[in-house]
């Protein structure tokens, strides 16, 4: 931001000071000048016209006299303000109220034109020189017989209407002025709603950039603004949560491959110096073997994590039959329990049972749990694999009646890596990936998966699969 839009913002403030002053002194006055000369004209037309239809029509009708008329006409010329004059067509002066009645001395307005207005009802200007500066007159036809006898003339000094004008445009300064002064109100309110809060945003945006992934900000607002620092402070908390898991991660995958590497290079150099000798070879190479075979597990469990990942979980979903997929799975396992005596049963629902997911990631999921199962089993003693049928959903079940896992372990278990130290006592060759692998799997089909547990009883584990519509076609 660097500053750069609080100065935008307040160029933007002042260059709407300066285009308002402009604009009332170039547009206004002249604005206000016309207003006021329109409503002078019309208020003095108004008057002349009253005059010509009364007063200077019973004049040239000889009803009232000329001293009456001027007596009436000086009291309205005080009034409003102006000076009223009787023209004949001539430009003969017959009466005005600036100076005393006098027939014997003719006055006469050179050039007198009526038509002076042009087709309107007054004009501004010296009035064919008769004063010396400008004024604004109005002119309204006498008329007799549907004759023109001659003309009332209002004149009104321009120099009073210039006054007012100028009044109001003070007002429309001070105006102005006010309205510039309250619009600060909308400069403190960018201020302290948009400006503090972004420039708290772009200093922590810059914080997570150098990799401060701790640091904590906060704005209180509900508005977007403080929607967005909620969003970044929430990015920044999961990237800091990340990076923590990347490094247990790396912890992990390190203390599970140095340990089978140590214990390998330890039997090989040991055997190569003399320390192990020839006859004792065969027992401490199938460690070594086991040992790699561990290794294999540990790096084959991890390319399937990263594919789960990098692919988003692209699923290739049929219908197929359940029962069958966990007795092909559980048929794998008879060399695995035969020297711990372990019997798996298998409790089907019927002979057939179709759901509609990916054969192959469901296979996984199976093997997964039944190799936990026998895993943490005792010797002779049994696993139970059940499906049953609720609504659209199939449930499949795997149970062990092994050590279980203790509670504080329960919402751990899906973590990668985790192994609980009953898990670490129990077998050395686990990778810790399994149940990562198969929750992974299970939320990918939009399904769930619960686990039971109670340390010395056993473990049952319980997922869900949507059922085919084969399945409910057929039964």
């Amino acid at each position: 931001m660097k500053k750069t839009l609080y100065l935008k913002f307040i160029l933007a403030y002042f260059i709407f000071g300066v285009f308002g002053f402009v604009i009332i002194t170039t547009f206004v006055p002249n604005m206000i000048k016309d207003h006021l000369v329109r409503e002078k004209a019309d208020s003095l037309y108004s008057e002349a016209t009253l005059i010509a239809n009364t007063y200077a029509t019973g004049l040239y009708k000889s009803e009232i006299t000329l001293e009456t008329v001027k007596a009436q006409l000086d009291a309205l010329s005080v009034y409003l303000n102006s000076t009223i004059r009787i023209i004949n067509p001539s430009g003969r002066l017959v009466l005005d109220t600036t100076m005393p009645l006098d027939v014997e001395n003719v006055i006469v307005v050179d050039d007198f034109d009526p038509t002076v207005t042009r087709g309107s009802y007054y004009t501004i200007g010296t009035f064919f020189d008769d004063f010396e500066t400008a004024v604004l007159s109005v002119i309204a036809p006498i008329t007799n017989n549907y004759k023109v006898k001659g003309y009332v003339v209002i004149h009104s000094s321009m120099a009073d209407i210039e006054q007012s004008a100028a009044g109001l445009l003070n007002i429309s300064y001070l105006t102005l002025i006010i309205l510039f002064l309250l619009s600060m109100i909308i400069l403190i309110f960018f201020t302290e709603i948009v400006y503090i809060p972004l420039k708290k945003i772009t200093y922590a945006t810059e914080q997570y950039a150098s990799g401060n992934m701790r640091y904590e900000f906060q704005i209180e607002s509900e508005d977007e603004i403080g929607y967005l620092a909620a969003c970044i402070s929430f990015m920044a908390s999961e990237i800091a949560r990340s990076e923590d898991d990347q490094k247990k991660f790396v912890a992990n995958v390190s203390h599970d491959f140095r340990s089978p590497l140590t214990s390998i290079r330890g039997f090989l150099e040991a055997m190569i110096d003399g320390t192990i000798p020839p006859e004792m070879h065969e027992k401490y190479l199938t460690i070594v073997l086991n040992e790699t075979e561990r290794l294999t597990k540990l790096t084959n469990s991890l390319l399937t994590l990263n594919n789960l990942n990098t692919k988003g979980m692209m699923l290739d979903k049929s219908d197929f039959d359940i029962n069958g997929i966990i007795r092909k799975t559980a048929a794998s396992f008879e060399g695995t329990c035969k020297p711990k005596n372990i019997n798996i049963e298998l409790v089907l629902t019927g002979d057939e049972l179709y759901v509609n997911s990916d054969v192959d990631k469901i296979q996984q999921v199976l093997y997964n749990l039944i190799d936990n199962a026998i895993k943490f089993s005792h010797h002779s003693s049994s696993i139970r694999v059940e499906t049953s049928e609720k609504k659209n959903k199939i449930f499949v079940s795997v149970k062990d009646t092994g050590i279980g896992i203790p509670k504080e372990d329960l919402k751990l278990i899906w973590d990668r890596f985790y192994k609980s130290d009953l898990s670490r006592g129990k077998d050395k060759k686990g990778t810790g990936l399994g149940l990562a692998i198969v929750k992974e799997i299970i939320t990918a089909h939009g399904e769930h998966i619960n686990v039971i547990s109670t340390p010395g009883v056993g473990s049952e584990f319980i997922f869900s699969l949507k059922k085919s519509q084969y399945h409910d076609e057929e039964y």
